[in-house]
C-alpha cells in the first residue's frame, strides 16, 4: 500500500493490481514525482449509520498525471454521462490501475463537483470555450431531472404537478443565469454582454465629462437644452444595469453566495449614487427650510455617493477572463505585496520624522511630520515633485540617504514580487490552457 492510501484508508486492503510508486515507474499511479493526488470522495449524507466506504467502492481517475478519487456510486447517479456509464471502461489503464483521460485538469475538478453536488461550478482559470468542450466530452448537461414514478402510490397528482413545475422553473432559472454570466451561451447573450460593455463606456464617459468646467452645465443646469437628453441617457443606462443586477439576484444559486461575490457588490455600489440622488432631490422638494441649507446638505450627500461611481470601471473585469486571472495572481502574491507596503511605511515614517526635526526650525515647508512623510514617500519612490525640498546641509544629507536607501531597499522586495507574479501567472495560464 502506498503512503497516501495508508493515510486515508489504513484499515482496508490495497487496490488490486496496484502499481508500486517507485522511481522506476515514471508515470505510476500519481503520474510521477510532479503530480499530486486529490481525494474527492462523495459521501451520501453525514449520518453515522451510512455504510463504510471500502477500497473497492472507490474510482481512481488519472487526468494528465493528476490522480482524482471518488466513488462509483456518485458517478453512477448520472448514468447518461461518460463517467456514469459503462463507456468509461474504454479509458481504463491496467498499468495505472485507473481510468486515464488526457483532458484539462482544472476543468476536471469542476466535472467531479458536478457528480458530488449536481450543480455547475465553472473553473475560473479555464476559458469558457474550453469548459464547454470538456462538458461535451464527458456528456454533462447541468439540468436536474426530476424522476416521477407512476407506480409510486405515495406521490399524488398534486405532488407530480408541483415537481414538474419546479423542474420547469429550475431549468428556466438556470438558462437565465447562464444568459447573464456566459456571453457564449447564445448569440443573444453575446449581444447582451456587448450592450453592457457599451453602456459601461457611456457611463464612464459621462462621469469624466461631468467634471469638465465647459460641459458641467449640461449635467447640472436643468434649464440647459441638453440636460434632459443627457439625463435620459444616463437614466436608461442605470435602468439597464439595475435590470441586469436584479435578474442575477433572482437567478443566483443561493442568497448567501450572491452577497459573497465581489462583482455583485461592486455593481450595487456603482448604481447606488443615481438612486440616492433621486431620493435627495425628492426630499429637498418637500423641505420648507431655506434653499441654501437644502442645497448644501444635498451637495454633501451627492458628493459622497458620487465617489462610488468610479467603481463602474471595475465592471469591465467581469467581462474578461484575463483580467480575472490577473486578480487571482495578485491575490496569490498578497504576502509579497504586503512586504512592500510594510517596508514603504517604515521608511516613510522614519525618514519623514527625521526630516521634520532637521528642517522645521528654518524651513516652513516642513511644518509637520505629515509633511515630512509626504516628502519622504515622494523621494523614496523617486517621483520627486519638487514642491517640498530641504534647505539645510543636514536636510540635504538626509535627503541623499533617503534617495539611495529607497532605491536599494525597494528594489529587493520588488524583485521578489515580480518573480512571484510571473511564476503564479504562468501556472494559472498553463492550467487554463492545459
Amino acid at each position: 500500500m502506498c503512503d497516501h492510501e495508508a493515510l486515508f484508508y489504513p484499515y482496508h486492503k490495497p487496490f488490486k493490481n496496484h502499481v508500486s510508486q517507485t522511481s522506476d515507474d515514471p508515470q505510476g499511479v500519481n503520474g510521477g514525482n510532479k503530480s499530486r493526488e486529490k481525494s474527492l470522495i462523495s459521501l451520501a449524507g453525514s449520518d453515522h449509520n451510512d455504510p463504510i466506504i471500502v477500497a473497492e467502492d472507490l474510482c481512481r481517475i488519472n487526468v494528465c498525471g493528476e490522480l482524482f478519487i471518488t466513488t462509483f456510486k456518485s458517478l453512477e447517479e448520472f448514468p447518461k454521462t461518460l463517467l456514469g456509464s459503462s463507456e468509461r471502461e474504454r479509458y481504463f489503464c491496467p498499468e495505472l490501475n485507473a481510468y486515464f483521460f488526457n483532458r484539462n485538469r482544472a476543468c476536471f475538478e469542476s466535472i467531479l463537483l458536478y457528480y458530488q453536488t449536481g450543480d455547475e461550478y465553472p473553473p475560473l482559470t479555464a476559458d469558457l470555450d474550453l469548459w464547454e468542450e470538456e462538458k461535451a466530452f464527458f456528456r454533462i448537461s447541468f439540468t436536474k431531472d426530476y424522476a416521477i414514478s407512476i407506480e409510486d402510490s405515495e406521490i399524488d397528482d398534486i405532488t407530480c404537478v408541483a415537481l414538474c413545475q419546479n423542474n420547469s422553473i429550475s431549468a428556466k432559472r438556470k438558462a437565465v443565469h447562464d444568459f447573464l454570466l456566459n456571453p457564449r451561451s447564445s448569440k443573444i447573450a453575446t449581444v447582451w454582454h456587448s450592450v453592457d460593455i457599451m453602456f459601461i463606456c457611456v457611463s464612464i464617459a459621462f462621469l469624466i465629462m461631468e467634471t469638465d468646467p465647459g460641459l458641467k452645465i449640461h449635467f447640472t443646469d436643468k434649464s440647459d437644452p441638453y440636460y434632459n437628453t443627457i439625463y435620459g441617457i444616463n437614466a436608461f443606462v442605470i435602468a439597464f444595469f439595475t435590470i441586469d443586477l436584479v435578474a442575477r439576484f433572482f437567478t443566483w444559486p443561493t442568497f448567501c453566495s450572491f452577497w459573497k461575490n465581489i462583482f455583485n457588490i461592486l455593481d450595487i455600489l456603482s448604481i447606488l449614487p443615481f438612486y440616492v440622488g433621486i431620493i435627495a432631490d425628492m426630499s429637498a422638494e418637500g423641505q420648507s427650510m431655506e434653499m441654501t441649507e437644502v442645497e448644501s446638505k444635498r451637495y454633501v450627500v451627492l458628493r459622497v455617493c458620487r465617489i462610488f461611481r468610479i467603481i463602474r470601471i471595475f465592471k469591465f473585469v467581469r467581462h474578461s477572463q484575463d483580467l480575472i486571472l490577473i486578480v487571482r495572481v495578485v491575490v496569490h502574491a498578497k504576502k509579497e505585496l504586503g512586504l512592500l507596503v510594510v517596508l514603504l511605511g517604515i521608511f516613510t515614517v522614519t525618514f519623514g520624522s527625521i526630516m521634520y526635526y532637521v528642517e522645521h526650525e528654518v524651513n516652513d515647508q516642513f511644518n509637520s511630520i505629515m509633511q515630512g512623510c509626504w516628502w519622504s514617500i515622494v523621494t523614496i519612490t523617486t517621483v520627486g515633485y519638487g514642491e517640498v525640498v530641504p534647505s539645510t546641509p543636514g536636510g540635504k544629507f538626509v535627503g541623499s540617504v533617503v534617495l539611495t536607501l529607497g532605491i536599494v531597499f525597494l528594489a529587493l522586495p520588488m524583485t521578489i514580487i515580480v518573480s512571484k507574479f510571473s511564476s503564479v501567472y504562468e501556472k494559472e495560464k498553463g492550467d487554463s490552457k492545459d
